[in-house]
């Protein structure tokens, strides 16, 4: 059986990287890479000599077959992405899956992580935080994904590409409001790192012309709501309550689920289900000719 060691990179800084992971990549094998031409650049500056083979989202399943290959005659294999922590938006995912999967041993290497270190210098609330990676490209969609996570206690980490950082920020204004708190945090480690703090409002007229580089959004919860883990598993008698509450108000099936979603264990399919039950259960009688709605979730 083989090995593939998972590698954390450096996010700008070349130095950034420990040496347990030089010691991995100058032993393995072969270094499975994003960009070869990247990480050579990281590689060279470490009279490291490895050779690297691309891996990214075109050729991936190719890789697969080629890997397993070489974990059968029991190689020593490096994954790294571009930047940081792979498989966090970045490929790599299936080929860890297929190693696991076949038996070979798969090691994390630890190590830098824009998304941790954003969290680190943030001077927010950052505990619990979700991370949602890149939101959807267009507008609408973005806006849908965002409004998921308004009213949640979880602070928000989000990654951005710098050109559609401006649209993104008012989109957060929009739908979070002008004065929740947030962080951008733009080149982290690099010689032109910029770290801004502020109200949404400010970081979106801030950046109204867009930004430079590699960009980590990082927004604070809901305030309110720090009691929603507590909450988020209701029993069914109150869970029943609510949800007959919110379908006299005339709230739909979708928006019921939604806004229940964050204090139920209960998967969102099963709160819409339950949610159509609900209101064909106190609309008996009335006519059926409007059409059923169609979930979106």
């Amino acid at each position: 059986m083989g090995t593939v060691h998972v590698v954390a990179t450096p996010i700008g800084n070349l130095e950034d990287i420990t040496l347990r992971g030089l010691r991995l990549l100058a032993e393995s094998d072969r270094i499975y890479a994003e960009d070869t031409r990247r990480t050579r650049i990281l590689l060279d500056h470490h009279g490291i000599s490895a050779r690297t083979v691309s891996l990214h989202s075109n050729n991936e399943e190719a890789r697969i077959r080629e890997a397993l290959e070489q974990l059968g005659r029991g190689e020593t294999l490096a994954l790294v992405s571009d930047a940081g922590t792979p498989l966090l938006s970045d490929p790599g995912a299936r080929l860890v899956a297929a190693a696991v999967d076949a038996g070979h041993r798969v090691e994390p290497v630890p190590g830098p992580s824009a998304l941790l270190a954003a969290l680190s210098v943030a001077g927010l609330r950052v505990h619990p935080f979700t991370f949602v990676g890149f939101l959807p490209r267009r507008g609408g969609g973005r806006r849908r994904a965002l409004l998921s996570h308004r009213d949640r206690y979880e602070t928000l980490v989000i990654f951005e590409a710098p050109h559609r950082v401006a649209e993104t920020l008012e989109d957060l204004v929009e739908v979070f409001g002008t004065e929740r708190r947030a962080c951008l945090a733009r080149e982290l480690t690099k010689i032109h790192e910029e770290v801004v703090r502020g109200s949404l409002a400010e970081l979106a007229e801030g950046f109204s012309e867009g930004a430079r580089g590699e960009i980590t959004l990082v927004v604070e919860g809901a305030e309110g709501t720090e009691n929603r883990a507590a909450e988020s598993l209701l029993d069914e008698a109150e869970l029943k309550r609510r949800m007959e509450a919110l379908v006299r108000e005339g709230r739909r099936p979708r928006e019921i689920a939604a806004l229940l979603a964050p204090l139920s264990p209960l998967p969102r399919r099963e709160l819409y289900a339950r949610a159509v039950a609900a209101r064909e259960a106190g609309s008996a009688g009335e006519s059926a000719d409007e059409e059923p709605e169609a979930p979106e979730l």
